[in-house]
């Protein structure tokens, strides 16, 4: 059955942009990443586009390991707090949404839950939390931790953090300030409520002092594709972010976690599956092309090495570029993409290179997605919305804001003029725009049942 919705789109922002050698690109802003200004204008930008969120990725740690491939890779290494900086963006755009990342294997739920109110009731209902429980090794030593917490301890405290926050959130019902100034009343006590919550991992008793936001709470992301990663985005999320590998795996995604929804009393279209896509437009495809050579050319080969040693978990700064890749140093099973990590393996028994494979992957990892013309890129995104694999994406531009530009001005035309996207926001509130129900108050349903 052919979709009457339409395809929703969010900025993925790291601050020079998704390719590591983008802080390289003539066009980018050296200075960018400690200059609101520059951040500023990659919002404007994705405002004036109608986009419907600008994404702000983030861990709450420096990288570690090659000290001098870090040296050449500044996104994880100097960056702003995100939600600092969406408290300034907040009040200096007026449509786009706004997303940050904050785990909750570092925070307490009620830090979170006030600290996102607060910013939601700054942006007048445009703010998103994405929820992460961090894999990295590194965010822990920084949090009286050796490293990450098991993977299932941190699901099993992020599924309560979770229910603690949306608690806290409820707190005031909608309509509880009275604002009586004849009688001297600022709020309905009986629509005030204390969460009084007592957990394995939390004690919160609340309530939290701020009202209930415009969108009722913020809307809520994650990214995740384990077991318990899907079953948490079918209960809690409303945006599900995906990695865009393969259509008929990412169908496979779309429609296990819808599913899993009803069995939580919730409707699917309230949740918008949006996978990570790297686009790389041009008026021709050999322009196209030439767009990813240039970073890949850019690209130091100290931090493609580092790159492809994350991906399959091996040391490899001892190994020479130009000498066949030691097979003792494929690992058995990937740390990512399957897919991705069998055609290294095929590439490697060829007998290419070290510094050949350091190539293909870069070009295979920084350009999962898409490298076209805009009808190209227009027919790829159709199939995948049209057939149920997203329901739109999270647009990782190689450099900000000129492959941003590149998208507004090349792809953008194409798919309004195939009826794909908006001319104009439908609403005021992230909610609105995304097409997304607003969330019951637990008290108020629960003496609403006891009426």
């Amino acid at each position: 059955m052919a979709r009457t919705d339409k395809m929703k789109l969010g900025t993925f922002v790291y601050t020079f942009g998704f390719h590591p050698a983008s802080w390289l690109h003539p066009a980018s802003d050296v200075n960018g990443a400690n200059d609101f200004a520059h951040l500023l204008d990659v919002a404007k930008r994705s405002e004036a586009a109608k986009f419907d969120f600008m994404f702000m990725a983030d861990s709450p740690a420096a990288a570690v390991g090659d000290p001098k491939a870090l040296a050449r890779i500044p996104t994880k290494m100097n960056r702003f707090e995100p939600l600092s900086l969406l408290s300034a963006l907040a009040v200096t755009t007026n449509d786009v949404g706004l997303v940050a990342t904050v785990s909750t294997s570092y925070y307490e739920p009620y830090n979170v839950a006030r600290l996102f109110a607060s910013i939601d009731h700054l942006s007048k209902g445009r703010v998103c939390w994405n929820v992460v429980t961090s894999d990295h090794d590194e965010t822990g030593y920084n949090f009286n931790r050796e490293g990450l917490d098991p993977h299932a301890l941190r699901y099993e405290r992020g599924n309560e953090f979770v229910d603690v926050v949306f608690g806290l959130w409820d707190s005031f019902e909608e309509g509880a300030l009275l604002l009586d100034r004849e009688n001297g009343v600022y709020y309905d006590k009986d629509k005030h409520h204390t969460l009084n919550h007592k957990g394995k991992h939390f004690q919160v008793r609340g309530p939290l002092n701020i009202a209930r936001t415009p969108q009722g709470r913020p809307v809520i992301a994650q990214a995740g594709g384990s077991e318990p990663g899907m079953d948490m985005a079918a209960r809690t999320a409303e945006i599900v972010f995906s990695l865009a590998s393969n259509i008929d795996r990412n169908r496979a995604f779309y429609e296990n976690v819808k599913r899993r929804m009803p069995a939580h009393g919730r409707d699917p279209d309230d949740l918008k599956i949006m996978p990570g896509i790297v686009i790389n437009v041009g008026e021709t495809e050999a322009e196209a092309k030439a767009k990813v050579d240039y970073l890949i050319d850019k690209m130091h080969p100290d931090v493609g090495r580092l790159m492809l040693s994350e991906f399959l978990e091996a040391d490899l700064r001892d190994v020479a570029l130009d000498k066949p890749f030691p097979m003792d140093r494929l690992p058995a099973a990937p740390k990512g993409s399957r897919a991705l990590f069998d055609e290294l393996v095929d590439f490697v028994r060829s007998g290419r290179t070290v510094g050949e494979l350091i190539r293909h992957y870069a070009e295979k990892h920084t350009g999962n997605g898409m490298t076209g013309t805009p009808a190209q890129i227009a027919d790829f995104m159709e199939e995948w919305f049209e057939t149920r694999a997203a329901d739109g994406f999270i647009l990782m531009f190689p450099t900000l804001p000129s492959s941003l530009d590149d998208f507004v001005r090349l792809v953008l035309p194409e798919l309004r003029r195939r009826g794909l996207f908006r001319e104009e926001y439908e609403g005021k509130t992230l909610r609105e725009n995304l097409g997304l129900s607003m969330p019951a108050n637990r008290f108020a349903k629960t003496k609403e049942s006891a009426r």
